[in-house]
């Protein structure tokens, strides 16, 4: 009987193993949300009802595809940052503060350059907040490096400091002391990003952070850096024996990962809030990981992952509003899709 439990085990696991990793990532998807409406019946609720309001409130009219997209947006360049760290095998947990740290950066630009054209303008802003996140994300690479140590460790630490450099300063030097709320100074206008689609705020970013990715996907595959980044990330003993310089390509990776993660909240400010605002970000930096692991760290599928943590945020008070299926409920989709992903990505390596 115990040979035919470890055999049926040892054929299911094999199974997992040679399944594709977009019908595993499906799979993923379909049973996070089949625990979800578990959850919904046990409080009394119909799934098929929240379900169908989150869908809609997502996908179903103009204004709510375009809502769903901006919050995809800082997701998907956030996590190709994360796809692009993880794949040399540094542990970026650090996106939130970079998101932060360009952010602020942004902020300072669109505040303080004047008498700027429009395209100038809104370049070196977008340009600033990709500084501010590489400079947050460069410290963590070096001292891993030079000196051994843990990244995880140090781009968690950072997040606090830096969301709370923000505050400080939101508090003190940048506030609006015409209004009573701790925010900035509206931005110039010249350093808005512009409205793709009129009557909704479908704004540059969203075309600008697909066209990165298809640009990344393009970098990682038929470049030398790419090259050097995915065999660093395989073997970095074997990369060193093949003439790869792994310390540099690892801090060049790094600041690529933090650059995008602080291009993404340089289009938060520039984009969507016009002005600097406390915890202007609900966490994307954090959620970003999980929307890198499902699309598998491949920037294309990167694209799909993030418009669908995207649709739950954006759909979320509608499914409260339209069956009295409580927000938390989505925070439980999302869990159950970082513990299922995790688990699959241990079977495919073997570790489970």
């Amino acid at each position: 009987m115990l040979q035919k439990i470890v055999l049926w085990t040892h054929k299911r696991t094999s199974n997992w193993q040679q399944m594709p990793d977009w019908l595993s990532s499906l799979l993923v998807i379909l049973l996070a949300f089949l625990i979800g409406a578990l959850f919904i019946i046990a409080i009394g609720a119909s799934p098929l009802a929240a379900y169908g309001a989150l869908l809609r409130a997502a996908f179903g009219s103009v204004n709510g595809f375009a809502e769903t997209m901006i919050k995809a947006c800082p997701l998907l360049l956030a996590g190709l940052g994360i796809s692009l760290a993880y794949r040399a095998q540094f542990w970026n947990i650090g996106a939130e503060g970079q998101i932060y740290a360009g952010g602020v950066c942004a902020a300072i630009v669109g505040l303080y350059l004047h008498g700027l054209p429009t395209f100038a303008h809104i370049t070196l802003t977008l340009l600033a907040g990709m500084i501010g996140g590489a400079l947050l994300g460069f410290f963590p690479a070096l001292f891993k490096v030079r000196l051994g140590v843990n990244e995880m460790i140090t781009t968690l630490m950072l997040n606090y400091v830096v969301i709370q450099v923000v505050a400080y300063l939101l508090h003190g030097p940048l506030r609006d002391q015409a209004s009573g709320i701790t925010i900035s100074p509206q931005l110039l206008k010249s350093a808005w990003l512009p409205i793709v689609v009129e009557r909704t705020r479908f704004h540059l970013g969203v075309l600008l952070a697909v066209g990165l990715a298809l640009l990344i996907h393009w970098f990682i595959y038929r470049t030398v850096l790419g090259y050097q980044i995915r065999a660093s990330g395989e073997n970095r003993r074997a990369a060193r024996v093949g003439g790869i310089r792994v310390n540099w390509v690892i801090i060049w990776t790094v600041l690529l990962s933090s650059a995008l993660a602080g291009l993404a909240g340089a289009v938060e400010v520039s984009g969507v809030q016009h002005r600097l605002v406390e915890d202007f970000s609900p966490g994307y930096g954090y959620l970003a990981i999980a929307v890198a692991l499902l699309g598998n760290l491949e920037p294309v599928r990167v694209i799909f992952s993030s418009i669908l943590f995207a649709a739950l945020l954006n759909g979320a008070d509608a499914m409260q509003r339209a069956a009295a299926v409580p927000v938390p409920v989505i925070y439980v989709i999302e869990g159950v899709v970082i513990v299922l992903v995790a688990v699959s990505i241990f079977r495919r390596k073997g570790s489970l």
